[in-house]
């Protein structure tokens, strides 16, 4: 049917449902009319980068006005900032699983009450690169963890679920098509690491605490790289687990930085 599935009984007992984190509800909203026609939902961690998308879109789509005063529909929240532009919706994420969870759960309840369809939802970031030049641009085909398997653990109450992180194979290869038409980023395919930590998780020698040598760091990224990994970041399983759950047509792109 193409709507957006949630995996919850409990909501339908619920007589309100409230997205605490969004400042937004199904009593307080009218969600079909206010996001209904939504079909790209973009996500990254920085409110202004996101604010700034929206502005891009706004012009891309040509709609009316400059699109310099779009406004945060998500303002009532400093936990989040989102922002539309047409069928586009611009939200940030923050860093990190726990942050991208909240904001997902309660993104995703959203387009299921707005009973919105054929929603794709793309996460666009910066990661740190590897093996490839800085300015590359990775379209994740798979997400990793740090063992580089396909999966998000999670525990949930006092079990370990272990969730598929698959991503949309068939926009990947629709995004990389794309891409041949602009120069400037090179851009490729591969897999996306996804860690828990930016400093001690993904091998950095500058933090607080570092408990291995160089040697080990350079030993650990190899294997990465050997496996496919191709960039590190800290979202991406929990994204590819939830949106693979609930119906929604994902993916995530990643600039390479350093």
């Amino acid at each position: 049917s193409g709507l957006v599935h949630v995996k919850n009984p409990h909501l339908d007992s619920m007589e309100e449902d409230v997205l605490y984190h969004l400042d937004l509800g199904t009593k307080t909203h009218n969600l079909p009319a206010m996001f209904g026609d939504i079909k790209f939902v973009c996500v990254g961690g920085s409110p202004n980068r996101m604010r700034a998308f929206a502005q891009f879109m706004h012009r891309e789509l040509g709609l009316a006005g400059d699109g310099e005063d779009v406004a945060d529909i998500c303002a009532g929240s400093d936990r989040y900032a989102m922002y539309r532009a047409g069928p586009v919706l611009s939200i940030s994420h923050g860093m990190g699983i726990p942050s991208i969870s909240i904001m997902l759960h309660e993104l995703i309840k959203l387009l299921h009450h707005a009973k919105c369809r054929d929603v794709t939802i793309i996460r666009i970031g910066t990661s740190g690169g590897l093996g490839i030049k800085a300015g590359s641009v990775v379209i994740t085909d798979t997400a990793v963890d740090s063992s580089f398997q396909p999966r998000f653990e999670q525990v949930v109450l006092d079990d370990v679920v272990v969730r598929s992180t698959e991503l949309d194979k068939d926009l990947a290869e629709e995004l990389l098509a794309c891409s041949r038409d602009i120069t400037d980023f090179p851009t490729l395919i591969g897999h996306t690491m996804c860690t828990y930590d930016f400093y001690e998780g993904q091998g950095r020698l500058d933090g607080a605490l570092c408990s291995f040598s160089s040697e080990k760091k350079l030993e650990y990224l190899r294997r990465a790289y050997d496996a496919g990994v191709r960039n590190i970041e800290m979202e991406s399983t929990a994204f590819a687990a939830l949106c693979g759950l609930c119906g929604l047509k994902g993916e995530s792109c990643h600039l390479h930085l350093l």
